[in-house]
């Protein structure tokens, strides 16, 4: 029952250290705001992790998942290939506070100087580019996409999504509707598809 509770507590102090990160970012969360957040002490804490990196990778890691497993719920199904990838697009990219995005840049600018997050940041993406890969592929055996190496072409669709997140987030340069319209067009020339298969996002 002790280690039962104490595996609890551990979960409940990532979940704190996930929001004080949301708030505050990477650089600025400390230890002692997230023993505050739970009206605990800070050696708590350290009796669940050895350093303040390791509490902030691995819980940018646990508050990944959730994006990470609505992907895997759109790679499923339902609807066609064509309909999966572009439900795969969307979550990819900001809406609504863009919570997600921001906690990833915020990340990935950590990641420089932290190998702990870095580490995470790069399985995350792996993990990411691995979907949209299988999603190809498979929709290449279906006869639905065109393309002669879904690793490349996955590839090249990521990082043009990095590229006009980062784009519509952060330098302001694009609206997210044109950041979308840019994406669906980019996709569909990279799979072969027909404009009437992939219809533009909103402006």
């Amino acid at each position: 029952m002790g280690r039962q509770q104490a595996d609890v507590r551990r979960e409940e102090i990532l979940r704190a250290a996930a929001t004080v990160v949301s708030r505050k970012g990477f650089a600025r969360a400390r230890v002692a705001d997230v023993a505050s957040e739970l009206g605990i002490s800070a050696g708590l804490i350290f009796y669940h992790f050895d350093s303040k990196e390791r509490l902030l990778s691995e819980a940018f890691a646990i508050a990944s998942e959730r994006d990470l497993a609505a992907m895997e719920e759109a790679i499923a199904g339902p609807g066609n290939y064509v309909e999966r990838l572009r439900t795969v697009l969307r979550l990819y990219q900001p809406s609504g506070n863009a919570e997600g995005w921001s906690r990833d840049i915020d990340a990935w600018a950590e990641g420089l100087y932290t190998d702990e997050i870095r580490e995470v940041c790069r399985r995350n993406d792996t993990r990411w580019r691995g979907g949209l890969q299988r999603l190809i592929a498979e929709g290449v055996a279906a006869g639905e996409f065109q393309t002669d190496s879904p690793q490349e072409t996955a590839l090249r669709i990521a990082v043009v999504l990095d590229g006009l997140a980062v784009a519509s987030q952060v330098r302001g340069t694009l609206s997210r509707g044109r950041a979308a319209l840019w994406a669906d067009e980019h996709a569909a020339r990279e799979l072969g598809l027909p404009k009437p298969a992939m219809p533009p996002a909103q402006r």
